[in-house]
């Protein structure tokens, strides 16, 4: 039986933070990627808004809202169960489901710690001034993340990785949307 969705407006400052990966068990509970090693927002947050998944079989439209009564840790997943979804093959209906929380309700960051979703975008400069580039994308190389800078030299886009770690990282101010760092452009 596939279970009855409430559609919903995807809030302006909602973000992806995972996917439906499959059913788990038999009682509508159901296994999340989640796209972040610390899932804390998936945690925090009650409402999680659903999108259909972009390839395959599609048993909804739309966005759709779901009350979140628990979600886990569990081995090496996220495991979750909902209100609306009363058994497996409900859970099963939602495999590859989009999950996006809205930003507002992720926990604060703690003192020097930021969420990727904010530093993508900013400015990257080094202490002399010199523009290095722009955050495309952050990715972790497992004792450390480094920034992907996206720069243009001549009529090319290029990459430029920098290691998001204090001995590079002079400050980060999100108001001003710039990162300084002590990065020369040759490196």
């Amino acid at each position: 039986m596939l279970p009855v969705l409430e559609p919903a407006e995807l809030p302006a400052d909602a973000i992806e933070v995972g996917r439906i990966q499959d059913a788990w068990g038999v009682k509508g509970w159901f296994k999340v990627l989640p796209h972040s090693a610390s899932p804390e927002a998936l945690f925090s947050s009650k409402r999680w808004y659903l999108q259909p998944a972009e390839r395959g079989a599609k048993t909804f439209a739309g966005t759709v809202r779901l009350s979140i009564k628990e979600a886990k840790d569990h081995a090496d997943t996220v495991v979750a169960c909902a209100h609306e979804i009363p058994d497996r093959n409900a859970a099963e209906s939602l495999r590859g489901a989009r999950i996006f929380v809205p930003r507002s309700s992720f926990p604060s960051a703690g003192q020097d710690e930021y969420y990727w979703v904010d530093l993508i975008g900013l400015d990257v400069v080094n202490r002399e001034g010199v523009a290095l580039g722009q955050v495309r994308d952050l990715m972790s190389t497992g004792p450390q993340t480094v920034l992907v800078l996206a720069y243009a030299e001549g009529d090319k886009t290029l990459e430029r990785m920098i290691p998001f770690v204090s001995a590079y990282v002079d400050s980060v101010d999100l108001a001003a949307r710039r990162i300084t760092v002590d990065w020369q452009p040759d490196y």
